[in-house]
């Protein structure tokens, strides 16, 4: 084996690449070459390292010096000062309080307040090669379930260790395990649910373009377990990059006999097959993603009967997402009692989060269960940027809810987020500050779910069209308005709570049932701003400009006639080196006004 004085590992996921570590890699690789270093330093193509926000991102060991933001010109200083003379760049380094550099990544609050688990090898392997994974004890869960346990057995291990799903309800997994195990069928199947569709979620994405190979073992154990011999994976065709390096995987496994017939010399049978959905965010839902790998619409089903007695092509299913299956070979191979010790009474085990939003450090975090959130946000999070105030969180996506300032210091796990009247969701955490309007974010909610509502049910289909309308016109602009638009106005807003009780009772399936959850949860904590929307007409955030009054200081005006030129309403008025005036009737509370003016005359309220 090859023995390498330092190994540089260059984040590959796809964030990093984004931000140019293509570049940054080709530059690295170039310089080794110059001063004849191939033989001492390795260069390494890892998955997402979690700090997403400071990328590309290069970590160096044996020190474990994280270099961040860097780019191609720097890949010359890194090998002569770093490489050859051994003194680590230092504005290249992560900042503490953006002055300190932190020596190691053990000493980087962000990393050394995590629990990895789902986690633990992306951005330490290569996911491109098997031959890493299995270094750091992969396929040995696979190995000790097919040759040393029974099928009943792994279901009970799993059980024990109170591991439940992690897409969005939490039902416990070894008892939906146990229910497909049950059914007597000759053909039964494992589907693994790679269709994250929230906004400002990345977890499953960037675990499949990571570590693929977990993903990969755990859905062989869950197939071993219920008697499938046939998975799917089914994934986004938005995340190309996972969907490489799953194939790639796949591949790999197949060669090395760990995935296909008579794995191990164990007698079981388990291929796998990629199915690229379309995006439609309605087939996260267990039905619609069935009916979609069927050839069929994605549209939800009556249930029951449930996937795991009457599921894909008739046959017993379980649905299990990323995040679930990547815990099962850590569980099968370090125990139930182990998994068990970490988190809480009710939710076991950790959670990975995507932070996003107002936040210092965006990026991925995976955090013991009943961790508070403020740890999160202000700990591992490094808190809200520019000096302003944390004011709510929405977890969940879509269909969670907002946690407001006054609660921050909630634990995160399944029995208090419902009791809360929230729900972990697949995990998306998206921090607002003091400058965010709860009524756009609820509009922007629910016109995400309208827009992906799948039509099949009049509640979901109508419902949410309307409590949009509702919103959109909370946050329009009252000019020119008549007496009768204002009243139905108002008489809407009256209903829009008992529109959203409608919607969530009577929906088909959860994502409908849901779909009310950012009014209601906006409603409950930031009445008062939709009623400054409603009865003050001002959006208190300064977010909606329609509600926004425009007007120019006579005093700085120079009358330059920029603003009137540049104005699409020809709402200003004023002769040539006169003070200007806007006519309130006429603006449309665009704000060009202000961008143009050299003065700054113009002032909004």
């Amino acid at each position: 084996m090859k023995i390498y004085r330092i190994h540089a590992l260059i984040c590959a996921g796809a964030q990093c690449l984004a931000a140019g570590g293509n570049g940054f890699k080709d530059a690295l690789k170039d310089e080794l070459k110059k001063y004849n270093l191939e033989e001492e330093v390795r260069v390494v193509e890892t998955g997402c390292m979690g700090a997403c926000q400071l990328g590309p991102l290069l970590v160096v060991y044996p020190e474990g010096i994280m270099y961040t933001n860097v780019e191609a010109k720097d890949a010359k200083e890194i090998v002569e000062e770093h490489f050859l003379k051994g003194r680590p760049v230092k504005r290249l380094m992560w900042k503490k309080e953006g002055k300190e550099e932190f020596p190691g990544l053990k000493d980087i609050p962000f990393f050394a307040k995590q629990t990895k688990v789902v986690l633990r090898n992306c951005g330490l392997i290569n996911p491109e090669d098997i031959n890493e994974y299995i270094a750091r004890d992969g396929y040995k869960a696979l190995a000790k379930a097919v040759v040393e346990m029974k099928p009943q057995e792994v279901i009970d291990v799993v059980k024990e260790s109170g591991l439940r799903g992690r897409g969005g309800a939490g039902f416990p997994t070894g008892l939906k395990w146990s229910f497909a195990a049950k059914q007597d069928s000759e053909e039964k199947y494992m589907i693994c649910n790679a269709d994250e569709g929230d906004p400002g979620a990345y977890m499953d994405r960037s675990v499949l373009e990571g570590d693929p190979h977990s993903v990969i073992e755990g859905m062989m154990i869950a197939g071993y377990a219920i008697g499938a011999n046939r998975g799917y994976i089914y994934v986004r065709a938005e995340y190309p990059l996972a969907v490489k390096r799953l194939k790639i995987a796949i591949q790999q496994a197949e060669d090395l006999g760990l995935l296909g017939s008579n794995i191990l010399d164990s007698g079981f049978d388990l291929d796998l097959v990629i199915k690229m959905g379309a995006g439609a965010f309605v087939c996260g839902e267990e039905t619609a993603l069935i009916n979609s790998i069927e050839g069929k619409r994605g549209m939800p089903s009556p249930k029951p009967p449930y996937p795991a007695v009457s599921g894909l092509f008739g046959r017993p299913t379980v649905i299990n997402n990323v995040e679930t299956l990547a815990n099962i070979p850590a569980i099968i191979r370090r125990g139930a009692e182990w998994f068990s010790s970490i988190g809480t009474d009710g939710s076991k085990g950790t959670k990975v989060f995507a932070l996003s939003g107002k936040i210092t450090n965006t990026g991925l975090v995976e955090v013991a269960m009943g961790t508070p959130l403020s740890d999160i946000l202000f700990k591992i999070g490094g808190g809200i940027p520019n000096g302003k105030n944390f004011k709510a969180v929405q977890i969940g996506g879509p269909s969670g809810g907002c946690i407001p300032t006054q609660h921050v210091d909630i634990r995160i796990d399944y029995e208090s987020l419902k009791e809360f009247g929230a729900m972990m969701g697949s995990g998306g955490l998206v921090v607002m500050d003091e400058d965010t309007c709860m009524v756009d974010v609820a509009k922007f909610f629910m016109d995400f779910i309208q827009r992906e509502s799948c039509g099949k049910c009049i509640p979901c289909r109508e419902g949410t069209k309307r409590m949009l309308e509702i919103l959109e016109a909370i946050t329009r602009g009252r000019r020119g308005e008549t007496g009768r638009q204002a009243l139905e106005r108002f008489k809407g807003i009256v209903n829009m709570e008992n529109l959203a009780e409608v919607i969530r009772q009577t929906s088909l399936c959860g994502l409908g049932q849901t779909a009310p959850n950012p009014v209601l949860s906006t409603l409950r904590w930031f009445r008062d701003e939709y009623e400054a929307h409603i009865f003050d007409r001002k959006c208190p955030a300064g977010v909606c400009k329609s509600l926004l009054e425009y007007s120019i200081d006579a005093d700085k005006c120079r009358g330059c006639t920029l603003c009137a030129k540049k104005c699409p309403a020809g709402a200003i008025m004023g002769a040539r080196k006169s003070p200007h005036y806007i006519i309130p009737d006429k603006c449309i509370g665009c704000g060009t006004c202000v961008e143009v003016c050299p003065f700054g005359a113009v002032s909004v309220q």
